[in-house]
């Protein structure tokens, strides 16, 4: 990390300079960092706080800066680059990982466990230590704080076991929604899926539909019902589908995709026009066999068939007392015919073996 100068008599001044610094038309330091990955807009202020974003070498301290396309924008040090476009994973996050760059408690992240070659990229929402299933990645920040918002409506889709008793009649109670501890939550259709009673209670599975997702929101409002949640599961967000994504499996979704369901969160600039999908790069494959499928997919030709003849047909040998084959009666040729008139078996004397 690399420590800015920082003036502490200068104080704010030093980030309105920056600030006066940027082109007029330039965008928003949240924006940009956003954009670009970093983080989301919410945590950019973070950022700043904590003196950790720098402007041509000035370390900023308030948000309200615009960065022109000639500034040096910096975070720990390190020049952020230019935004490439909007690009978004689908990841199976397994139970154990806390959805969360740093932990302080130094709990295992998701993001120290993802898999090599991705950029930099942050969470669509989270996932708590406990929880399971689909979470949505993203290289643009921006699109992330939009799907994330309430008011743009998603639709997130859990399946949880329960331990308790409850009927379908109680879990309906949910779709008026529900004030728990003093926090509202909006409706939420459950719909009781599967009951198994046991020496200790019934255990129940359960399908929680909801467009909020406030903080541990299935969980809390289960357990205002009397239900203890031990295991849940995310297995939709908005139109992506956890589908049969092992855990810990992250598989990117084509830009096609990502055109046509969430062109109205991205800004046309930052829209992927490809029309394949972009690999995080792989380790070069190994050197292919001459004639090999590897090696017709390298260059394009096809390899030589083998011209080493075929080995003889073993000849038949007979024991005595064996009895010899009889040879399969021919049509009679037709008159006209080259055959026609000849011997059959091709004059050959009958009773001998081939």
């Amino acid at each position: 990390m690399v420590d800015h100068a920082f003036d502490p008599i200068a104080g704010s001044d030093a980030g309105q300079a920056s600030a006066d610094s940027g082109a007029k038309d330039g965008e928003r330091v949240a924006k940009v960092l956003a954009r670009a990955g970093v983080a989301s807009r919410r945590d950019v202020e973070k950022l700043i706080a904590a003196g950790r974003v720098a402007l041509n070498g000035q370390v900023l301290t308030t948000p309200a800066v615009k960065v022109g396309p000639d500034d040096l924008l910096t975070v720990d040090g390190e020049a952020v680059g230019e935004a490439e476009p909007t690009r978004v994973w689908r990841y199976h996050k397994p139970t154990g990982l806390v959805t969360t760059h740093r932990d302080p408690k130094g709990r295992p992240t998701v993001f120290e466990h993802l898999p090599e070659g991705l950029p930099r990229v942050i969470s669509v929402g989270r996932l708590d230590l406990n929880s399971e299933g689909l979470l949505l990645l993203t290289n643009d920040g921006a699109l992330a704080r939009a799907l994330e918002m309430p008011a743009t409506g998603l639709v997130r889709r859990y399946r949880a076991r329960a331990r308790g008793h409850a009927t379908q009649a109680k879990l309906d109670t949910l779709q008026d929604g529900i004030t728990v501890d003093g926090i509202h939550y909006g409706p939420i259709e459950a719909r009781l899926d599967k009951a198994k009673e046991g020496p200790t209670g019934a255990n129940l599975w359960i399908t929680v539909t909801l467009t909020e997702g406030k903080n541990r929101e299935v969980r809390k409002v289960l357990e205002a019902l009397g239900l203890i949640v031990n295991r849940l599961i995310r297995l939709s967000y908005g139109p992506f589908q956890l589908g049969t994504l092992e855990p810990g499996q992250v598989e990117e979704v084509g830009p096609r995709v990502i055109r046509e369901q969430l062109a109205a969160h991205i800004a046309p600039s930052s829209l992927p026009s490809a029309s394949r999908r972009v690999r995080p790069a792989t380790p070069a494959p190994a050197q292919a066999e001459p004639g090999s499928s590897g090696q017709r997919r390298a260059t394009g030709q096809r390899p030589q068939k083998p011209t080493a003849a075929a080995p003889p047909k073993p000849k038949t040998e007979y024991k005595p007392g064996w009895a010899k084959p009889k040879r399969r009666a021919s049509r009679p040729a037709r008159p006209g015919s080259p055959s026609h008139g000849k011997p059959k078996g091709g004059g050959r004397p009958k009773g001998r073996p081939d």
